[in-house]
């Protein structure tokens, strides 16, 4: 079994769209109106992004602490390169890539409804690999 889809919810689809295709290279599949929009990674994981308003919840969209998306890359040189590639497009980040929970490397940032993201890598920057979650 695999995970196939996440549905995250957002003020501004256009945004978290644009987002998503800029820094993280989902492509787009389809839009349903402005209730959502269907993207999807190069290992096929789809993402949904929906707007809770046009299914007539007027609700705050508030994640809770602690909840996160994670992006995992293959080396820390990648860690770094999505760093840059972030800073350079505008993106805010308090805390440059670190060695992380001592079995990984990388950093976090908020963006868009205070969505919590990690970009990380199983490797250090010395190129010492750390044990998979799976290991």
């Amino acid at each position: 079994m695999r995970l196939n889809h996440l549905n995250l919810c957002v003020d501004d689809l256009s945004e978290a769209r644009q987002f998503f295709e800029t820094f993280f290279d989902f492509k787009f599949l389809e839009q349903k109106g402005k209730a959502l929009v269907v993207l999807s990674d190069e290992q096929g994981f789809i993402l949904v992004l929906s707007d809770p308003k046009a299914f007539k919840r007027q609700m705050e969209i508030k994640y809770p602490e602690a909840f996160h998306v994670g992006f995992l890359v293959e080396t820390s040189s990648e860690v770094d390169q999505q760093y840059e590639r972030l800073i350079a497009g505008g993106i805010q980040i308090d805390k440059e890539p670190y060695t992380m929970r001592g079995n990984s490397y990388g950093f976090y940032f908020t963006t868009f409804n205070n969505l919590l993201i990690e970009v990380s890598c199983l490797d250090d920057r010395n190129g010492k690999k750390f044990q998979n979650f799976n290991d």
